[in-house]
């Protein structure tokens, strides 16, 4: 079975201001020395089911980055692709780029770095088995629906989830609701609100982690550098 994990890593980092590392955009901001985005894709290349790394990158980081990448002998294979000015338009350019024998595809956000292979691994089955799967989390605040300030409904946890990443669908699948998506000049949140879309198809949810966090503002970075020591400290042990 073949795997192809695309990391659309091509986002300005509108949210995260300019911190000591010199960029505002949190994909290169450095964590123990290494971009967030190198510490991600190291994830993926320890996932004996991923059979390559494709990252969309903006067309002027595309050189450094590969130097980078040639010096952190990466197991897999890693592609880069040029990005494009959304997330959307990243992911299809990278789709445009694979194999026809590939089975699934992987999305993944650069900055969630510390999601755990075997994580991965279950919702690459998952999507093997059902053609669509998703890393989700049950919210544990309660969730309000409101208009102008004021509260106007309270929503039932139960039938709720947090979407997270990686999301994986059979590679045809994916590449149908881009086009879909295209023709009807619809713009998604993530690669399952496109999926959800076509017709007689759902997509499965696999429990996530907390520990799987979207690194997006800079107070996100003192819970990174904690994770990451915590992390570092579990294979030591």
């Amino acid at each position: 079975m073949k795997v192809s994990v695309i990391v659309p890593a091509a986002g300005l980092g509108t949210r995260m201001g300019k911190e000591k590392s010199g960029t505002s955009r949190k994909q290169f901001m450095l964590l123990d020395g290494s971009p967030i985005l190198v510490h991600t894709i190291r994830k993926f290349a320890a996932c004996p089911s991923v059979s390559e790394i494709v990252v969309a990158l903006r067309q002027e980081d595309q050189d450094w980055f590969g130097e980078l990448l040639s010096r952190e002998r990466i197991a897999k294979p890693v592609r880069v692709v040029e990005g494009g000015d959304t997330r959307q338009q990243s992911v299809e350019n990278a789709l445009a780029t694979l194999d026809a024998d590939t089975d699934l595809v992987a999305v993944h956000d650069a900055v969630r770095p510390f999601v755990e292979p075997a994580l991965v691994e279950h919702v690459i089955a998952t999507a093997a088995e059902t053609g669509a799967a998703i890393v989700g989390i049950v919210p544990v605040d309660t969730v309000k629906k409101i208009h102008k300030n004021k509260v106007r409904d309270t929503i039932p946890r139960d039938h709720l989830v947090l979407a997270q990443t990686p999301q994986v669908f059979r590679f045809l699948l994916l590449k149908q609701a881009f086009d879909k998506a295209r023709a009807d000049q619809f713009t998604g949140t993530d690669e399952s609100s496109l999926v959800e879309r076509l017709e007689n198809t759902e997509v499965s949810v696999v429990q996530g982690s907390d520990r799987n966090i979207k690194i997006t503002k800079p107070s996100d970075m003192e819970l990174a550098k904690m994770l990451l020591a915590e992390e570092t400290a579990g294979h030591k042990a």
